[in-house]
């Protein structure tokens, strides 16, 4: 039943009661609705603490506006938390307002006198205020910082030779562009039976390697590595190479089996079986990985699914034995979501340090119950988002809608499989943009090797993929190429980690334009104002004057303020919220403006 006050819509919370999100130093904003009947005046706060600790530590709420009520608390310490909130009257405010209106109209306070001394001493009592009122607890979990924080580049060691070669080359190249995390696609033995040849042909070539995500031959499967690439000493001499560079490595968790992978022939129970025998291998109309055998996660019998969940699981032990706290989840949408819920927790209660990106392109409702029951970050839709409507409407909800408490989207312009939007057949600038976007409006996003390359040839019209798909083929790439994006990509991830408002997900606002084709956002944390202008057409140039929305900059229209492009170094001066803009993408696909207001200027002076 509701009581005299009334605690509505806690958050950050998630529809299932899984543990919101959080990272170790972030903000965290707590709130509620809270009101009761009458005028009396409200006193809430939130308790809070690590799962597991006995004491509890407060934080005072405010209302923030129309009976919403606020509190931050920064926690400090990984893994689960738990927080709930209570409301009580607060008699002595109540009292102290009602003698001040008592006393501006004239009328005597004497009894009122009274009842503040009698309050007094009930509270030095330590007595519970009668009506207290408070919610049941609610999970949060709290992650490292780069679960919510990172730049992904992904590579297949295989066009580099190997885990030597690449620790040695590549690596430090990465590195030097300013990615902390270095993705790579499977490792495995890659299968023999029905692999594909260049551009996913049904043949290969006695030379061709295969889809890495063919995984498993007779040389093992999931915790065994493709003989090419090295051995395990080299890959953990890989691995201890990027952390000294700074880098952390993140592998391919891909559930699925080539029909030459141990499992095949010792568990033929964990597969779907079609009518006349045979095994049914992955399809996702109209594309069709015939090398590629799904698992069946839910098999009839319980404990077949018990094994099969326990041998997932086992591969990731395996693999976080060898150094690996990143985890890049292929498809996971195919997968149960029970398992996941399993099996998420189940890895962090002895690792709280493991992170898990869900590669989910999908349904929007299934993208966000992933996230809910475990994963650390998630793909997105940016990929397919071009025009400023779209990127308004998409990132409002990212930043601002209910899943924001538990969904982090990480914001990638390109994968293996997608090549899209402008990328295809686009120019330099096309790639420079969509570079800016991703890098700017969410903390983490990540790139596909190739992109600094612009490599934009797509295999048809109709079909995302590239034309000449590293997954099917060894690339050998140029990387001192003097048309390479890596210096602007250095810049930009550079300007990141420099400003603290990058780290943020829910500081985005939208500000005024008068195109579609400019786009005007900001990123503001305390002093930190940041500015972003895109002109996202990269074939033309295109002119605008914007609207400032001056209070979500936290700056005053009256003082001039100094403007410094982080891209170029140039700096000038801007007054008022209207400003003119022109972005010719040949040249720079927008700006990325650090905002400082200047001192006021003196008052002039006025002759006698």
């Amino acid at each position: 039943m509701i009581g005299r006050i009334v605690i509505d819509d806690p958050r950050p919370r998630t529809p299932g009661g899984h543990p919101a999100k959080a990272v170790i130093g972030e903000a965290v904003r707590i709130s509620a609705d809270i009101y009761r009947d009458g005028h009396d005046i409200l006193a809430a706060r939130v308790r809070w603490r690590p799962t597991g600790e006995s004491k509890w530590r407060d934080a005072p709420m405010e209302e923030i506006n129309n009976d919403r009520w606020e509190a931050v608390v920064e926690p400090a310490a990984l893994g689960l938390h738990e927080y709930f909130i209570e409301a009580w009257t607060d008699r002595l405010a109540t009292l102290a307002h009602d003698i001040e209106l008592k006393e501006a109209a004239g009328e005597p306070v004497d009894v009122e006198l009274q009842e503040v001394e009698l309050e007094k001493a009930r509270q030095t009592e330590g007595v519970e205020p009668t009506d207290l009122t408070r919610i049941d607890p609610l999970p949060l979990w709290v992650d490292r910082e780069r679960a919510l924080f990172s730049a992904w580049y992904e590579l297949f060691p295989r066009s580099e030779g190997g885990f030597k070669r690449a620790s040695q080359s590549r690596l430090p190249e990465i590195a030097a562009m300013g990615f902390d995390v270095v993705y790579l696609p499977p490792i495995h033995p890659i299968g023999r039976s029905h692999r594909k040849g260049p551009n996913n042909t049904l043949v290969a070539g006695p030379t061709d390697p295969g889809s890495p995500w063919a995984i498993g031959n007779e040389l093992g499967g999931h915790t065994a590595i493709e003989p090419s690439l090295g051995s395990i000493d080299d890959f953990e001499g890989f691995v201890a190479a990027a952390e000294k560079l700074g880098l952390e490595v993140a592998l391919d968790y891909a559930l699925q089996c080539s029909p030459d992978h141990p499992w095949v022939k010792e568990h033929p129970e964990w597969f779907h079986r079609r009518p006349d025998g045979s095994i049914k291998y992955a399809e996702n109309p109209p594309k069709k990985y015939q090398d590629i055998y799904p698992l069946n996660f839910w098999p009839a019998d319980d404990d077949d699914r018990r094994a099969l969940w326990e041998a997932s699981k086992e591969i990731l032990d395996h693999w976080i034995g060898h150094g690996i706290r990143i985890f890049r989840v292929d498809n996971p949408h195919t997968k149960p979501l029970a398992f996941w819920e399993w099996v998420i927790p189940a890895v962090q209660k002895t690792h709280p340090e493991t992170l898990f990106l869900a590669e989910a392109f999908t349904r929007p409702k299934m993208m966000a119950k992933l996230a809910e029951v475990g994963f650390s970050q998630g793909y997105t839709y940016f990929t397919w988002r071009n025009t400023g409507e779209e990127f308004v409407e998409y990132l409002e909800e990212l930043a601002d809608g209910p899943t924001a408490d538990y969904m982090r989207p990480n914001f990638w312009p390109n994968t293996p499989d997608i090549l899209s939007g402008p990328l295809r057949n686009g120019p330099p600038a096309a790639f420079r943009l969509r570079l800016l976007l991703a890098a700017t409006m969410v903390p983490s996003y990540g790139v596909y090797s190739g992109f600094e390359l612009c490599e934009n040839e797509p295999a048809s019209p109709a079909n995302e993929e590239y034309l000449y798909s590293e997954k099917y083929e060894i690339k050998h790439r140029d990387w001192q190429r003097s048309d390479s994006l890596a210096p602007f990509m250095t810049r930009l991830n550079e300007v990141r980690r420099r400003h603290p408002a990058f780290t943020e997900l829910r500081n985005i606002a939208f500000h005024q334009s008068n195109y579609d084709q400019i786009l005007v956002w900001s990123k503001v944390t305390g002093e930190d104002r940041m500015l972003m202008v895109a002109n996202l057409d990269p074939l033309a140039f295109h002119e605008d004057t914007i609207t400032l929305d001056m209070e979500v900059l936290n700056l005053d229209t009256d003082i001039p303020f100094l403007v410094t492009d982080e891209l170029t170094g140039a700096s000038w001066t801007w007054y008022g919220d209207t400003q003119y803009v022109a972005l010719d993408p040949a040249v720079q696909p927008g700006h990325v403006l650090h905002l400082t207001p200047l001192p006021a200027p003196a008052d002039p002076v006025v002759a006698p």
